[in-house]
């Protein structure tokens, strides 16, 4: 199931769905150069934004939505 996940730092949401504790599907609802200044930034300094595949920001909030319950594991059953 789709969660909304917030990024702590610049405040861009994205949806998130969580295969195992490891593997996280991570979509975004915008073009996430316009949005994320992290990828922004490498985008404007020349790297391909499908090359950039996130930011640490963003990684550390996902992390954080499933240490705190608000993202879990989907159930595939």
């Amino acid at each position: 199931m789709w969660r909304p996940v917030r990024c702590g730092t610049c405040g861009n949401q994205v949806l998130c769905e969580k295969f195992s504790p490891a593997h996280t599907q991570v979509q975004w609802t915008d073009e996430a150069a316009a949005v994320c200044p992290r990828i922004g930034e490498r985008v404007a300094a020349g790297e391909l934004s499908a090359q950039v595949r996130s930011c640490e920001a963003l990684r550390e909030s996902v992390a954080e939505s499933f240490a705190s319950g608000a993202l879990e594991v989907a159930d595939r059953g």
